[in-house]
């Protein structure tokens, strides 16, 4: 999801006979550990119920082990770009395959709550990882004029993950008769949900054997026979590799080292861009679009619906976020990025208004809770609407537009920077939903409501368009 820190090595021209359905296997290989970050990410929300019965823990321990994730996710991300500059791209992902299937099966058997709580930031370690070094990768062996479309694989590969974990949770479910706490063979049913993500993360680790390492990395450490092997199974056998590693030693000695320093000078500490990057980052967790993807099956619950349809509606949700993302991919270069964000934000303010109405006719407590036909129907095509929304708009909008807006200068720092706010609120949504919910449901939507129609005016008043612009003229 993040976009690449590390410096653009290609230059304009067209490589030398090109295997585009080599390259194409190459950027889907790697676009593998975005199936796993958005398969991660969203399988707990089929077994939380599950995990809440199993271990009878309250809202807000719930809240924590759905966000110990997040915090390894920072932690990943932070230093993914050191370590793939010291060992190289394809180890980087044989280490986050390792430590999703860990956690996978860490996760699926824990002694306490607290064990499944760091088995689960183990997973979130991977996430980070794997955020980071996708599209880096894909950045730095995709031809220039396929780059675009090959780096969209990592983004349209997240949002099958979460698809996917979707699927599996409700197919599991129903065969352990439609609720996670119930037992299917040796184990309860949400513990086979976390498990499931082993056999992708297997995959991931078998086929990144057979992808070459990245010539970047290759021609930076010196191994320049491995290197011209590398450039001439991704570019063809045509390719002149002497002139590849000589652009590519020229931009790496171009490139500066980002330094958090440059980042300030601003009126208010940090640069103004920086500002403008740090609050995209943030907006887009505040309006709570990840409740829906950690949190909808508990969500649906606490207005009466029965766990199995809960899981299924999930689903749903997850079918419109893929839609919708590949509406956003159609658009965003033919109607710019500002415009679709502002669309998103005024559709998603009036989604999340509608869902905050219809939750405040829940009645009932406990077992008893329930929601009148009307407004359960409003609510059920809110949530789906506010997807739509986010997906088509800024849930691929924040990720273009810190990769373009940024001087070359401060680029990568000021990516980073961005990346590790939206960790942050991320993990502050998370976290903070359980207790809100149990507090007042509808109100919490009421807030999540009031910061989308924050983001339209954050919109309005401080980004600037960067369609079609060269990277940093839009800052």
């Amino acid at each position: 999801m993040t976009s690449s820190a590390f410096p653009d090595i290609r230059s304009a021209g067209q490589p030398a006979n090109p295997s585009l359905r080599r390259v194409t296997f190459i950027a889907a290989v790697a676009a593998i550990g975005g199936f796993l970050f958005g398969y991660d990410s969203a399988v707990i929300n089929g077994a939380v119920t599950g995990i809440q019965h199993h271990f009878d823990i309250s809202s807000s321990e719930t809240g924590t082990i759905v966000a110990s994730a997040l915090l390894g996710s920072a932690v990943g991300a932070g230093i993914a770009g050191g370590l793939a500059d010291r060992i190289g791209r394809l180890r980087v992902m044989h280490i986050a395959a390792a430590l999703f299937a860990i956690s996978a099966l860490g996760s699926s058997m824990p002694f306490s709550v607290w064990d499944l709580g760091v088995w689960r930031a183990l997973g979130g370690v991977a996430i980070g990882l794997a955020s980071l070094l996708g599209p880096t990768y894909i950045a730095e062996v995709a031809p220039t004029h396929y780059r675009g479309r090959l780096a969209s694989f990592q983004q349209a590969a997240i949002v099958l993950g979460i698809t996917a974990s979707q699927l599996v949770n409700w197919v599991i479910a129903q065969s352990a008769g439609g609720e996670s706490q119930n037992s299917l063979g040796p184990l309860e049913a949400w513990q086979w949900m976390l498990m499931a993500a082993v056999v992708p993360a297997v995959l991931y680790s078998v086929l990144a054997s057979r992808i070459p390492e990245s010539p970047h990395f290759l021609v930076t450490t010196g191994r320049l026979h491995q290197a011209r092997a590398a450039l001439r199974d991704i570019e063809g056998t045509g390719v002149d590799t002497e002139a590849r590693i000589t652009e590519i030693r020229l931009a790496h000695e171009r490139s500066d080292k980002p330094r958090i320093s440059d980042l300030f000078g601003g009126r208010f500490g940090l640069l103004p861009i920086v500002w403008t990057g740090i609050g995209l980052a943030v907006f887009q967790q505040l309006v709570g679009i990840n409740v829906i993807f950690y949190y909808s099956s508990i969500l649906w619950q606490s207005v009466g619906i029965k766990q199995s349809s809960s899981l299924l509606i999930s689903l749903s949700t997850s079918v419109i976020n893929i839609v919708g993302t590949v509406v956003a991919m159609l658009l965003i270069d033919r109607i710019g990025r500002k415009p679709l964000a502002l669309i998103g934000s005024a559709g998603m303010a009036v989604s999340l208004a509608l869902a905050a109405w219809a939750f405040s006719y829940k009645t009932g407590s406990g077992d008893s809770l329930s929601i009148p036909d009307t407004q359960g129907t409003v609510a059920l095509i809110a949530a789906h609407a506010f997807v739509f929304f986010f997906a088509v708009s800024w849930g691929v909008i924040l990720w273009v537009m810190v990769g373009e807006m940024f001087p070359l200068k401060i680029r990568a720092a000021a990516i980073s920077v961005a990346t590790a706010f939206n960790w942050i609120a991320n993990w502050a949504v998370t976290e903070t939903f359980p207790r809100l919910s149990d507090w007042n449901l509808s109100a919490t939507y009421v807030v999540y409501a009031a910061f989308a129609v924050l983001s339209f005016g954050f919109i309005s008043k401080f980004v600037r368009e960067t369609n079609g612009k060269e990277l940093g003229d839009a800052s």
